[in-house]
């Protein structure tokens, strides 16, 4: 008895989807090691760079020919020099420009969502009892911690103002 077996081998995924696979996992990790506060520090720190340049340059226009040389060595030192010493100086500021950016950013969508919210309890009965009830609830010993937007809707709703 004659047993004729055939084992051929076929990948289980196609190779191209392999490829594919590989590069969108690259393409995550890339996105996952930027930041933007290092790219914004790059940016700032390249601008300081090129106003020393600029500024190098325009000192060493006046110079004669025969010092072209020396022109050019001083401008990389100045531009060497700028990247060393404000480095630090500029990452720091994107750093207070990306936290201002993002406070300013949630205080924004709080108004919104408050006016938002104000709006709809205006025309909804039932949110305007809610309203009510939360804020006779709210603490009376702490009127400092209270947002503007609270304080606000206690008087329009203590003086029965239902209206912006």
């Amino acid at each position: 008895m004659k047993h004729n077996f055939v084992h051929v081998e076929y990948p289980l995924t196609h190779p191209g989807v392999d490829r594919a696979e590989r590069a969108v996992a690259n393409i995550k990790r890339m996105s996952d090691s930027f930041s933007p506060t290092r790219t914004l520090a790059a940016m700032l720190l390249a601008a300081i760079v090129v106003a020393f340049v600029v500024v190098a340059d325009q000192m060493m226009a006046t110079w004669a020919d025969g010092h072209l040389l020396a022109a050019w060595v001083t401008l990389w030192a100045v531009a060497f020099a700028a990247v060393g010493l404000f480095a630090g100086v500029s990452k720091s500021l994107a750093i207070q420009a990306k936290q201002a950016l993002n406070a300013w950013s949630a205080s924004m969508a709080r108004r919104r969502s408050d006016e938002r919210l104000w709006a709809i309890a205006q025309t909804d009965a039932r949110l305007m009892s809610e309203l009510q009830s939360a804020l006779s609830r709210s603490d009376k010993d702490l009127p400092s911690l209270q947002s503007s937007t609270q304080r606000r809707v206690e008087r329009m709703l203590e003086n029965r103002q239902y209206y912006i």
